[in-house]
């Protein structure tokens, strides 16, 4: 089964440090109490916790921490259809491309205009955002807004609008 050709095709990763840093806590707090009990024998609680107990919590936040680290927003675009989400997170956000009124392209702050960033809901619909202050606001036939962050925003739109026109890239 053959796929229709790609239009667009971005992956972007969340860049901000202090995300990382406040998401590596968690992690490093609970290294350093399973060392305190198992490497240096001073125990954990009163009664104290298992020697597994908390070596499986400590490699079970490690993991967790590094699958958040490394999750990113993918776009994808191809002829009548974009799609948008957090690989590995959550389900991929479809939008067929005749459901698409308007696609320009718009400059935004994403902590005051929608609380930061990932998948978000504010006043200016739903967003898609991992960095940067540009992106492809979609205004769909019902009336809903969606934005994507995009790096490249002025390629997207140019992309989204002819592939609603059915143009072939």
């Amino acid at each position: 089964m053959a796929q229709t050709p790609l239009l667009f095709y971005e992956v972007q990763g969340f860049r901000q440090w202090h995300v990382r840093t406040v998401l590596a806590i968690p992690p490093l707090a609970m290294i350093l109490i399973t060392c305190r009990q198992v490497i240096w024998h001073h125990p954990w609680g009163n009664p104290p916790s298992s020697n597994g107990g908390l070596i499986f919590l400590s490699v079970l936040l490690v993991l967790v921490y590094l699958r958040l680290i490394t999750v990113r927003l993918v776009t994808i675009l191809r002829p009548g259809m974009l799609r948008v989400g957090l690989r590995g997170l959550w389900r991929w956000k479809r939008i067929p491309l005749d459901s698409v009124r308007t696609a320009k392209m718009v400059q935004y702050d994403a902590i005051r205009d929608f609380g930061g960033y990932g998948i978000r809901s504010g006043e200016r619909g739903d967003a898609y955002i991992a960095r940067g202050a540009g992106g492809v606001e979609l205004e769909l036939q019902d009336g809903r807004k969606v934005l994507i962050g995009s790096q490249e925003p002025e390629r997207l739109t140019n992309r989204i609008l002819a592939g609603r026109m059915g143009a072939a890239w």
